[in-house]
């Protein structure tokens, strides 16, 4: 047995049937009436509160997919932000390992140089002594020759060639 709930309309046609001394139709009509007019009122009130009740779960929905969205985007911030750091980090890294490639190659290149320099010093100083003891060499054999003429002038005049001079005399003889 199932129960059914009575409706406004079923009220409205609802018939009584009529005894003797039965409840007065007026009054009974009357006390309708009121049903009829408290349900009608519960009845807009009961739509009234499911339209806000509709309305404040669709708010609920729109927040919430809001809410999903600021969510979604605050992570995809974050990512971003991590990823630019990342990225930042890396660049750091590279421009630390390029200049510190450059600054090898640099002392490289400057040691190369001084490397370089010495070498021209050994081969001033080595050209130097050399040329300190050619020199020397040369004195010694003018000294020589100065000597030799000294001891023997008359000879010297003799072996002097005819349109040379006697130093060039003296150095043919050596």
């Amino acid at each position: 047995m199932t129960l059914q709930k009575i409706t406004i309309v079923d009220i409205q046609h609802r018939t009584f049937k009529k005894k003797l001394q039965g409840y007065d139709p007026t009054d009974v009509d009357k006390f309708l009436d009121e049903v009829i007019e408290t349900l009608e009122d519960e009845a807009s009130q009961r739509a009234a509160l499911e339209a806000e009740i509709s309305d404040l779960k669709e708010r609920i929905s729109h927040f919430k997919a809001m809410e999903d969205s600021l969510q979604n985007t605050l992570l995809l911030a974050q990512r971003t932000a991590d990823e630019v750091k990342a990225s930042a980090h890396k660049e750091a890294d590279l421009i630390r390992a390029e200049a510190k490639m450059a600054n090898e190659k640099e002392i490289s290149a400057y040691g190369d140089r001084a490397n370089e320099a010495r070498r021209e010093h050994q081969r001033a100083v080595e050209t130097a002594a050399k040329a300190r003891s050619e020199l020397r060499s040369l004195l010694m054999t003018h000294l020589s020759l100065l000597e030799r003429t000294d001891d023997t002038p008359a000879q010297a005049v003799e072996s002097v060639p005819p349109n040379g001079s006697p130093a060039t005399a003296a150095f043919a003889d050596v």
